[in-house]
């Protein structure tokens, strides 16, 4: 059986692949071949979007007889992938291609496996009587601040839904994540003035005082790792702090107007993200502002909040890791540095885990790729659970 699944699930990711759902895109392609897929098999579904509607998450749900006050399980993924620059990969990264038992595609690892993987098991689930409901769940931006879950979340809450645990499909090597960091991305702003070079009075250099502001972050990183000096569940044991671009000016012999620097926070506690947002913006507003407007009262410093994205914190008793445990026959427990949209579920009172196929190593780099024993593997659990399902 599992053989006829595989190859069921080699071709819906080679399909999901296709769409090119990078972040901040329109999803809505691959969304409407989700939702047929899962409709074909019998399952209802409803969907929420953004402001625009050129994104959605899909929610849909498989029922046996008799389980509606049963609480269901959710299957979640992310539909949403970071980049890819064509010219940097062996082959084009938006078609899926098979080599020595892998797929490479943008998005393979990331999480379009586990998405392929829970539409080939769908029809099973059908076809069996359950005692309670399974759940997928698809969402949009998960990789630039978990921008769709908050939506699905709210409408399951005036649904009055409830659900007995959440297993979301990152790639942790088909290991139970029970902790993870937070994660916060900021864009920050900055205007000057422009002007000749030959007169730096003339102007305000916008990448200077950007410079003086990542200079200042990469203090306050020294001073993370220091407010926490006993060891802590994840590696490294302290919240991080890293500066991932900076864009402004058109030449050498032109003064920068515009910059901009893109940076985030990885804390472990809610109480270093404060820390590092305190300490940034009071720099910004009573040392930089006003040297800027000295100059030029039009110029400002302006930090842009792309994602304040909960952490995943460690339950001492779990639902849904001990469910993972006993469908894979793994008790090991483990934790990641790499955010999810798991707090958020967890904060929504849904009992969750993270465990899904692939690695993290290969996720977000050239030629991303996941094996077919991590989606084997993936397939052997979900197969379990819809055992399970039926046991209860």
């Amino acid at each position: 059986m599992i053989d006829q699944i595989f190859s069921e699930t080699l071709k819906i990711l080679s399909t999901l692949i296709k769409f090119q759902t990078t972040s901040g895109n329109s999803n809505l392609e691959l969304i409407k071949y989700c939702e047929k897929k899962l409709e074909d098999a019998g399952a209802k579904s409803f969907k929420t979007f953004n402001e625009s509607k050129s994104q959605a998450n899909l929610f849909s749900t498989i029922r046996g007889k008799n389980n509606s006050n049963e609480k269901g399980i959710i299957l979640s993924g992310h539909t949403d992938v970071v980049p890819a620059v064509s010219s940097e990969w062996t082959s084009d990264p938006f078609i899926a291609r098979k080599k020595d038992n892998k797929v490479y595609g943008r998005g393979a690892c990331d999480m379009k496996g586990f998405i392929a993987c829970t539409l080939a098991v769908a029809p099973l689930f059908v076809s069996k009587k359950l005692k309670a409901p399974i759940h997928f769940s698809y969402t949009f931006d998960e990789e630039t601040g978990c921008l769709g879950a908050p939506l699905v979340l709210a409408d399951l809450k005036k649904r009055n839904i409830s659900f007995s645990a959440c297993i979301i499909g990152e790639p942790t090597n088909m290991k139970a994540i029970n902790a993870h960091k937070g994660y916060n991305e900021y864009i920050t702003h900055f205007t000057g003035l422009s002007g000749h070079a030959s007169n730096p009075e003339s102007g305000v250099s916008a990448i200077e005082y950007a410079i003086q502001y990542s200079n200042k972050l990469l203090e306050l990183r020294d001073e993370l790792k220091k407010r926490n000096s006993k060891k802590t569940i994840f590696s490294p044991s302290y919240s991080t702090l890293q500066i991932g671009k900076i864009s402004g000016g058109i030449g050498a012999n032109v003064i920068a107007d515009q910059c901009s620097l893109e940076w985030e926070v990885r804390p472990i506690n809610k109480e270093d993200g404060e820390f590092i947002s305190n300490n940034i913006d009071a720099f910004a507003k009573d040392i930089l502002i006003p040297k800027i407007k000295k100059n030029n009262p039009k110029g400002n410093i302006k930090k842009e909040i792309i994602g304040e994205v909960v952490g995943f914190n460690k339950e001492e008793t779990s639902e849904a890791v001990n469910l993972i445990s006993n469908l894979t026959g793994d008790n090991s427990k483990n934790t990641m540095s790499f955010g999810t949209e798991a707090g958020l579920f967890q904060n929504s009172g849904i009992s969750t885990v993270i465990c899904g196929p692939g690695s993290i190593e290969q996720a977000h780099t050239v030629d991303e790729y996941i094996s077919y024993d991590q989606l084997k593997q993936c397939l052997k659990m979900l197969i379990n659970l819809q055992k399970r399902i039926e046991s209860i």
